[in-house]
């Protein structure tokens, strides 16, 4: 194993005459069935090795004795190369990892997991949400979020739940409105408030119902634009990969589902090979947003840069049937976030301004297609997964064509 990443023989036999040699190496083992890259190996290896002499000139004799040492290390290393305080964060990463793997019951610090907000004030909310209201895990991020913005706000006051009032909702809501968002993102946060709150007086947390104190702004329905591009600046966005390496097929692929499919991130994040029909040449959407299922004809285009990237792209030696990758180690699906950071990438590259770019910005384009080419609403929506009418009567505003016989009116077609 050692052998493929350092070429001098005295330096493999260093390695392993080290005292915890065995480990590191299985631990290079690890990172070589991660996909980590043959530079960051010896990296590691190199560090580990560094460690395991520094932890045995301070007393360390087993496996067991190694966690005690990391913070005087990370400290040495720091100081050693004059870096920035950040810079212990790099040197931790694989001493943790590597006793990870090989220390059975040791937990990396990384990042601080954060509470649930109110977890100890209102406790059993979440549950709430998911058990009696039947919220999706989506909507329950999404409540977590809005709260956690209260709880910061409480806790820079120095208030409690206890102490709530209608002015100080008041004051948040003003606050969220001031920060420049949108008036529906308000609307939503004060929405999450109000069933807080409604839960909080149940549970006998509160002693009045403060949720009608809770004022939201005024959000008019289909106020808005489709944010959508044209079908040659989308030739511009795919033009911007480079499609020569692993992550190019993976993201050239990844946008030729959304703008051709209209779909969600998540629903692109989560498609697996299963649901790749390849002798129908289907593509199976089996959990959409309204709970049911959508089965496409498999482009040729999309079909061929799927292929080419499960050729070329896809990490062969997977178990996991996603179909989307990290381009990076660790190896794992790519999340739905991942998937809307990719669109925006490209989007930027390719110097297309639009406002919020992302994946629902070729969603929308892929509906204004559809709408371009007379198809119905009904259709469009069932399409690309609506649940209500309502949502799709937003593209009505960009049908150009039949909004230019409206206004034209009885006539007045012959003044054109």
């Amino acid at each position: 194993m050692l052998e493929t990443y350092f070429v001098k023989p005295q330096t493999v036999d260093r390695i392993r005459a080290c005292w915890i040699g065995a480990e590191i190496v299985r631990y290079a083992g690890w990172l070589a069935e991660q996909g980590y890259s043959t530079r960051t190996v010896r990296r590691h290896v190199q560090a580990l090795v560094a460690f395991g002499e520094f932890a045995r000139r301070r007393g360390a004799s087993a496996l067991a004795d190694l966690p005690g040492h990391i913070d005087d290390f990370a400290a040495m290393r720091v100081a050693a190369f004059r870096r920035g305080r950040d810079a212990a964060t790099e040197v931790r990463g694989p001493v943790e990892q590597m006793l990870a793997v090989v220390l059975p019951g040791f937990e990396r610090t990384g990042r601080p997991r954060r509470e649930l907000p109110f977890a100890r004030a209102v406790p059993g909310f979440f549950g709430y949400l998911a058990g009696e209201r039947g919220l999706s895990p989506e909507s329950i991020v999404s409540y977590r979020h809005h709260l956690a913005c209260f709880e910061a706000y409480l806790d820079r006051i120095g208030a409690g739940v206890a102490e709530l009032s209608p002015a100080i909702l008041s004051a948040f809501v003003a606050e969220r409105a001031g920060a420049g968002l949108a008036r529906t993102a308000i609307r939503s946060g004060c929405g999450v408030l109000r069933v807080f709150l409604r839960y909080a007086h149940r549970q006998g947390v509160l002693a009045a119902d403060l949720s009608k104190a809770v004022e939201w702004p005024t959000a008019y329905q289909l106020s808005g634009i489709p944010r959508s591009i044209t079908w040659a600046e989308v030739a511009r966005v795919l033009g911007a990969v480079d499609r020569r390496t692993p992550c190019g097929k993976r993201d050239y692929a990844i946008l030729l589902l959304l703008v051709t499919y209209g779909l969600r991130a998540r629903e692109v994040a989560a498609l697996t090979l299963d649901d790749i029909d390849w002798r129908r040449d289907r593509l199976a959407i089996p959990a959409r947003k309204a709970g049911h299922s959508t089965a496409f004809p498999l482009s040729a285009v999309a079909g061929e840069a799927l292929v080419d990237y499960l050729r070329h792209g896809r990490p062969p030696d997977s178990d996991d049937r996603h179909v989307f990758f990290r381009a990076v180690a660790p190896q794992r699906p790519i999340s739905r976030v991942a998937v809307s950071a990719c669109a925006k990438h490209y989007l930027v590259k390719a110097g297309i301004a639009v406002p919020r770019p992302g994946s629902y910005t070729l969603r929308h384009t892929c509906v204004q297609r559809l709408v371009d080419a007379g198809f119905g609403f009904k259709a469009i929506g069932d399409f690309i997964g609506h649940r209500s009418p309502a949502s799709t009567a937003i593209y009505a505003k960009v049908a150009i064509e039949p909004l230019r016989q409206v206004a034209l009116g009885d006539g007045e077609q012959v003044l054109a």
